[in-house]
């Protein structure tokens, strides 16, 4: 957006266009003129800052009012010089915003990206058995433990395979009419009635010379008659199926012997895979991909991938490590300092 553009919107929302030029040109004689000087001076300076900020982060003079939080009615008239109220008041909001736009813009630079997706050994295996579940078709279901990426492998399949739908269960979508709801909405569906939604999900998900397949990610928030409800999926449309969380979601569907009324759904199973732990390649490969050069640092990460929350933890201790660095090179004391705090771990 040109600082051009950004000017004449505010013209556009509150006058016509026969005067639009006028107000985009009048500076108040009345409030501006009976401030002090000083006051004048601290309006001016904000207002450069703001209008370059704008200018370099393209936002429209809508988007500055969303993210400072000061209303078009005010932000505009001051931004022009033709605000009728309390000049100092905005202004010292304006300059409160600025600095804490600043301090999170510098925070973000400071930080480090992380790796999209790491093909650990472990991720390999879960790409696997979820090919393996959209191709027979068949029910996977894995568990990894915490930290061990089932999230990030999990969308990297959808991401990049066609005819993968992969829905995130929240412990508030558990029943069977809010798991379909959810697998409605994730495939584009707007159809509300239950009869209407089942039929449009099946049109979605038939096979019909396509491989289909649903993921469902934290599989371990559903209720038993939500996992019986997408297995007539499977059973009518011939969609694979794979349901992602923690332990409990082995247990409940995967175990070596089903429980009580869980044939149905124990039979169906084709892919079990189950890892909490993470192997000691999984971690060389994770923090390979960090890039790091000091062979100190890489064996920071590897203890600390051991702990639990695996690769989660290197990733959130790296993270803080980049900030305390203050933009400059991550140390092994940076590294060590950022462990400590998130875990008290060595800090006495």
């Amino acid at each position: 957006m040109t600082t051009d553009e950004f000017n004449t919107q505010a013209e556009s929302a509150e006058v016509d266009e026969g005067t639009a030029s006028a107000v985009d040109k009048k500076v108040s004689e009345t409030t501006l003129d009976k401030m002090k000087p000083g006051e004048r001076a601290e309006w001016q300076e904000a207002n450069e800052i703001v209008r370059a900020v704008a200018a370099r982060e393209h936002w429209s003079r809508p988007e500055l009012c969303r993210r400072s939080g000061v209303p078009a009615g005010t932000l505009y008239p001051w931004l022009d010089g033709t605000y009728k109220g309390n000049y100092a008041n905005v202004t010292e909001r304006m300059r409160k915003w600025l600095s804490a736009e600043e301090e999170q813009r510098m925070t973000v630079a400071a930080m480090i990206a992380e790796p999209e997706f790491v093909e650990t050994p472990t991720a390999r295996e879960v790409l696997q058995a979820l090919r393996y579940a959209q191709a027979a078709p068949t029910m996977a279901v894995i568990t990894l433990g915490a930290g061990m990426g089932k999230t990030t492998t999990a969308r990297h399949y959808a991401m990049n395979t066609p005819h993968v739908t992969r829905i995130v269960l929240r412990p508030t979508a558990s029943t069977p009419m809010a798991v379909i709801r959810e697998l409605a909405r994730e495939l584009g569906l707007s159809e509300r009635r239950y009869d209407l939604i089942e039929k449009a999900i099946g049109e979605k998900l038939k096979r019909n010379g396509r491989h289909t397949l649903v993921i469902v990610d934290e599989a371990q928030n559903m209720t038993d008659k939500s996992v019986n409800e997408l297995r007539h999926y499977m059973d009518v449309y011939k969609c694979g199926l794979a349901l992602i969380g923690n332990e409990e979601v082995t247990n409940r569907w995967a175990g070596a012997a089903p429980r009580q009324h869980q044939g149905q759904i124990h039979r169906r199973v084709g892919v079990p895979l189950t890892r909490l732990k993470p192997l000691t390649a999984d971690i060389d490969a994770y923090v390979d991909a960090w890039g790091f050069d000091d062979p100190e640092i890489a064996k920071l990460c590897r203890a600390i991938g051991r702990k639990p929350g695996a690769l989660g933890q290197i990733s959130e201790t790296i993270k803080l490590a980049a900030i305390i660095a203050g933009g400059n090179r991550v140390t092994a004391n940076d590294v060590k300092l950022a462990w400590a705090k998130r875990t008290g771990e060595g800090s006495h």
